[in-house]
């Protein structure tokens, strides 16, 4: 078992564009991630990002829901088009009372490929072995099931929002 990264992929009925569109609009995202964000995505931007439960799931919403509010920083790594978007972010970083500026962050990697019948979305987030050992498990445990939620989410965004 990899321990230092989490992978998951899905493919979606929607247009590469689309699905584009989904992951590299800073406010589609959030809409379907459960996030508002101070800002546009772009290369090398340092966002505020605020967790507002998701507006696609009223499930995995209420799961979310206790974190309401929680800020955390959110990086634009880099961005390729219709191809590739990565972000750095400290995991599962929800602790009011806890400073997780000192601590390595994660890379998130989505990555786009066209497929018969839509396009294939990959999700990679690596670099747990980096947190300290008191926390690695917890944050990667949260974000595996994490990861899982969001596949569900963008795939329902894009069901709710066929022409966006």
């Amino acid at each position: 078992m990899n321990t230092d990264r989490i992978e998951k992929q899905i493919v979606l009925q929607a247009s590469l564009e689309r699905v584009w569109q989904a992951i590299s609009d800073a406010k589609r995202f959030g809409s379907w991630f459960g996030v508002a964000f101070d800002g546009a995505f772009a290369e090398g931007a340092r966002l505020t990002a605020r967790i507002v439960p998701t507006s696609v799931d009223p499930e995995i919403a209420k799961l979310q829901a206790p974190y309401s509010g929680k800020t955390f920083e959110f990086c634009v790594e880099r961005i390729e088009p219709m191809r590739r978007i990565s972000f750095r972010w400290h995991p599962f970083a929800v602790q009011p009372d806890v400073d997780y500026t000192q601590e390595p962050a994660t890379r998130i990697v989505f990555e786009l490929e066209p497929v018969p019948g839509g396009t294939r979305l990959s999700i990679c987030e690596s670099g747990f072995d980096q947190i300290a050992l008191v926390r690695r498990a917890q944050a990667f445990r949260a974000n595996d099931e994490g990861w899982a939620m969001q596949t569900t989410l963008i795939r329902k965004y894009l069901a709710m929002q066929p022409d966006a």
